[in-house]
């Protein structure tokens, strides 16, 4: 791993400004491989001649392992071209990368696993219709997941929460994952595995796990609040129906631009999941109720593709 002196101001992508793009080139005074993020210490100029030291956010290693990163990747003291989304505000020297250009030639892109060129297309139907097995989102992406999201009405407390909110406050910076439904909607791995009273999910992001128990029983009356909850399922043909409660106190439990709104004692989740046809997709349908902090139910819809040639990585997070 190579490291140096870097202030890791942990954002999300709603940090960065999406349809502006900087080029810097300069000198890598820093490489920082680690989780949840890797970042990219440079000392250079933009293209309007402005000299200073960036910080670089890309992706976690999983991502970048499967998008032909290794460790070495970058070196200290090599002169590069960065191309990156800046940040939402325009003094702060910080990126997103969207690619890095190297003197030998290579050009690094940090998330070329989800190019629509290069994912895996999965024409034939499987053999064994299940939803077991390696499953991700098609391309990285959520579809109208943000966009509903932003749309949901908030309670006072709600917004007071939005309001508060900084990147410093961001739970996934200090190693605690999210619950579902942004469980559910994170560009990394998931393995879904049916046993006999359960059901068990997990998310390559921050190795979060959950137990869905398929054996009649119903909630606790006074179970442990965690961090993804206590989820119960059955099912209906085959859909697969989870309603989950018991949920712990969360910080911002989904991400995008209204990242900041908490959840608390009262929220409730269901989801209902069903494969496609011929078994390579999953559709998910979820409605999340948390009246302390939202006026409204938050209803969508995500999707899952089926990656046979995968296995999860281990996610060994660092916290700042």
């Amino acid at each position: 791993m190579l490291c140096g002196p870097l202030s890791l101001a942990h954002h999300s992508r709603a940090g960065f400004d999406a349809d502006s793009v900087t080029a810097i080139e300069g000198r890598v005074t820093s490489f920082n491989w680690s989780n949840p993020h890797v970042y990219i210490g440079l000392e250079g100029a933009d293209e309007s001649g402005v000299q200073g030291e960036w910080v670089i956010e890309t992706d976690a290693i999983p991502i970048l392992l499967r998008s032909g990163w290794n460790p070495q990747s970058v070196s200290v003291g090599e002169r590069v071209l960065v191309r990156a989304n800046p940040g939402v505000r325009g003094n702060e020297h910080h990126g997103l990368l969207l690619s890095i250009a190297k003197e030998d030639g290579t050009t690094l892109l940090p998330r070329a696993h989800f190019e629509r060129d290069l994912a895996p297309v999965r024409a034939a139907p499987r053999a064994e219709k299940t939803l077991e097995g390696v499953w991700e989102l098609p391309f990285g992406e959520t579809g109208d997941f943000g966009q509903r999201w932003s749309a949901v009405a908030l309670t006072p407390a709600g917004q007071a929460g939005l309001d508060a909110f900084t990147p410093a406050d961001r739970p996934s910076g200090k190693c605690i994952s999210n619950p579902t439904p942004q469980f559910m909607a994170m560009p990394f791995l998931n393995e879904i595995e049916l046993e006999d009273d359960r059901v068990i999910m997990r998310s390559e992001f921050l190795d979060a796990e959950r137990v869905i128990f398929t054996d009649g029983r119903g909630h606790p009356t006074d179970g442990d609040r965690t961090n993804q909850g206590h989820s119960i399922g059955h099912w209906e043909g085959d859909v697969l129906v989870v309603d989950t409660v018991l949920f712990e106190d969360h910080r911002a439990p989904l991400r995008g631009r209204r990242e900041g709104v908490p959840s608390g004692e009262q929220r409730h989740v269901v989801e209902r999941l069903r494969l496609s046809e011929d078994g390579n997709r999953v559709h998910i349908e979820f409605v999340v109720e948390d009246p302390e902090f939202l006026a409204e139910p938050f209803t969508g819809t995500l999707e899952w593709q089926y990656l046979p040639d995968f296995e999860l990585s281990s996610f060994s997070c660092t916290p700042p």
